[in-house]
């Protein structure tokens, strides 16, 4: 092999690598089955396995836990390799709660929305991060701000009762389900930077409750909650490597609280911002994952499989594709209380707006890609249903599917109908600056353009985007 195809092992990786081959063959999997275990593709753990990569931090403890180790990977990373190198010169290890984005600026202050104030846990899909969907009582809005101080200052060893605690968590959901219903209307930089704010200050305490022996269990969850959102609000602003960078901590904490709900949305959530950057096939990757945490939540297996249509239309695979589309449908129809009670997104008419819109954008991305306009009327016919079920009051969504529709128009081959769709919302599209809003516009604007630019329609139409844009 010459020198530019090769790769070194180092030492340290070399060992933990016979160690993972050790533990994954006694415990009978292949390197394919274990990677959908933990989220990753199969050819990274063939890599690990040899000793060419470095283990992620948040990774070898997933491995420990799938392949019950007993700690043993976690042991080998955690001892410095030998090495002639001078003290001090090895960086220290990662950490559960270091180092995480951005930093609090001296004499901001947390940004308490006006939204109505949730009396009662679980609230906006938030569970209480101590005792789950049991229904817990929240602290009154007048209260939270002094509770919040408690972030911001050291934290009292002594003084931390657990009902204080308890009080602060209930609290900092409540904040963060008030968030939420503000991004929803729309997205200021003031609710992102609060959300960031407070998620810093989670993460703080939690690694000070960490340091005293104790398991910070509702600290982790709630800052696996916060995570979430933060990488949303970053993701609809463009900003990828942030979100991705929360979406990854957030991971890692859900995998410490053993919290399969979060993993699996966060895992969806990521799957989606890979997809936004144009890599089919690691959306796919993580769209296994999500079905691997745990088979027998359906909701689990029906979001894994319309993420994966999506991903295999991409990939130009139409025959997976329609597989996974009608093994979602098939799913959703089973869903019983306790997949509606852990995914209440999945309910009623929101959980069929959300299943047709899924499957309307899978048919779309296969429609570009086949150029099948039998596949687009079908695109058409989905994605007008998630759009009919939508309330008044979403309007960004309502933006993004009436852009969606008329993609799907043009790729069905009638560009008048397209811009007759769009040209009502341009305006409204362009001032709205969501990554995702941005990207149906503009797969909208290329099809369009490409195809019928001569057409008097397509020419007002690109002539009223030129004006609202500048």
């Amino acid at each position: 092999m010459s020198v530019g195809t090769s790769q070194a092992v180092d030492p340290g990786w070399a060992e933990f690598g016979r160690l993972l081959r050790f533990h994954r063959r006694r415990a009978g999997l292949t390197q394919l089955q274990l990677g959908r275990r933990v989220g990753y593709h199969h050819s990274f753990i063939s890599r690990l396995e040899s000793g060419r990569r470095e283990p992620p931090f948040d990774l070898v403890n997933r491995l420990d836990a799938v392949l019950e180790t007993g700690g043993r990977l976690a042991a080998v990373i955690a001892s410095p390799p030998p090495s002639s190198c001078a003290p001090g010169l090895f960086p220290t290890a990662p950490t559960l709660f270091s180092p995480i984005p951005g930093a609090d600026t001296p004499g901001d202050e947390a940004h308490l929305t006006a939204q109505p104030w949730p009396s009662m846990l679980p609230v906006e899909g938030l569970a209480c991060p101590l005792h789950g969907r049991v229904g817990c009582a929240t602290p009154d809005r007048s209260s939270v701000t002094d509770l919040l101080n408690g972030l911001t200052g050291p934290y009292d060893r002594a003084g931390a009762t657990a009902g204080a605690e308890a009080e602060l968590l209930h609290g900092l959901t409540a904040v963060l389900a008030c968030l939420i219903r503000e991004a929803f209307f729309h997205v200021t930089d003031a609710c992102a930077s609060t959300v960031e704010r407070l998620l810093r200050g989670v993460a703080r305490w939690a690694a000070a409750v960490d340091s005293t022996g104790r398991l910070p269990y509702g600290q982790l969850r709630l800052a696996a909650q916060y995570a979430q959102i933060a990488g949303r609000l970053r993701m609809e602003r463009g900003q990828s490597g942030v979100a991705m960078a929360w979406f990854g901590h957030g991971l890692r904490w859900a995998d410490a609280a053993q919290d399969a709900e979060a993993r699996a949305t966060l895992l969806s959530d990521m799957s989606t911002l890979v997809r936004l950057d144009g890599d089919a096939t690691s959306m796919l990757v993580y769209a296994e994952a999500i079905g691997a945490v745990d088979a027998k939540r359906r909701w689990m297996t029906t979001s894994a499989d319309l993420y994966q249509a999506r991903a295999y239309a991409l990939r130009h695979d139409a025959a997976a594709c329609r597989r996974h589309i009608s093994m979602a449908r098939r799913r959703f129809a089973r869903l019983d209380d306790r997949d509606r009670l852990e995914a209440p997104w999945f309910s009623g008419a929101e959980g069929v707006l959300r299943l047709e819109s899924a499957i309307g954008g899978a048919l779309r991305d296969l429609a570009v890609v086949t150029e099948d306009r039998a596949v687009a009327r079908r695109a058409i016919e989905a994605t007008a249903r998630s759009h009919a079920l939508l309330p008044p009051v979403m309007h960004s969504a309502r933006l993004l599917l009436t852009l969606r529709l008329a993609d799907s128009w043009a790729c069905a081959g009638d560009p008048v109908a397209a811009v007759t769709l769009a040209q009502p919302v341009l305006e409204a599209a362009v001032g709205a600056r969501e990554l995702m809003i941005t990207v149906e516009l503009r797969g909208l604007h290329r099809r369009l353009v490409g195809r019928w630019g001569e057409l008097p329609e397509v020419r007002e139409y690109r002539e009223r985007l030129r004006a609202v844009s500048e």
